[in-house]
């Protein structure tokens, strides 16, 4: 059995026939094609998976893609312009040097943007509180926490 699901993805129209069970990011990435978000732990621990679903950050490892039909979802692929230019967010964590194995840079990426969006001018300490729920193994954070303090000055 499966449902038909429509969605918009990095500005593109999907659609398809799925199982219920099927996990946003496995169609996310085996079906849709798009492999910038990473699967880590599939138990919503480590934030690699991070996406943008309707204007919010969420770990789509947690959630059903049936869920997101209708939805308007924005993955790590869809920041940069379409000519290649960076979003300052990626700017910044390449300026900064925040990313060393890159397996968690997207779901940072996009948690990070999402607290600038919060909050424009956010203090370290919010930084990192903000980035709670992504684990980075290689970097020790605080390339990270500068990385987003960059970009926020930059009005990102």
């Amino acid at each position: 059995m499966t449902r038909a699901i429509s969605l918009t993805i990095n500005g593109k129209h999907y659609e398809h026939d799925v199982e219920p069970r099927l996990l946003l990011i496995h169609y996310l990435r085996e079906v849709a094609g798009l492999t910038g978000s990473h699967m880590g732990c599939e138990t919503s621990l480590c934030g690699a998976c991070t996406v943008e679903l309707d204007g919010k950050a969420i770990k789509s490892c947690t959630m059903f893609a049936v869920q997101a039909n209708g939805a308007n979802i924005v993955t790590i692929e869809g920041l940069a312009s379409p000519e290649g230019k960076l979003h300052p967010m990626q700017e910044a964590f390449w300026n900064e040097h925040a990313l060393q194995c890159g397996f968690c840079t997207p779901g940072m990426i996009m948690v990070s943007k999402q607290i600038v969006e919060r909050n424009p001018s956010p203090t370290d300490t919010e930084i990192r509180e903000g980035l709670d729920g992504n684990i980075c193994r290689c970097t020790g954070y605080q390339h990270i926490v500068n990385a987003v303090r960059t970009a926020a000055k930059a009005g990102a």
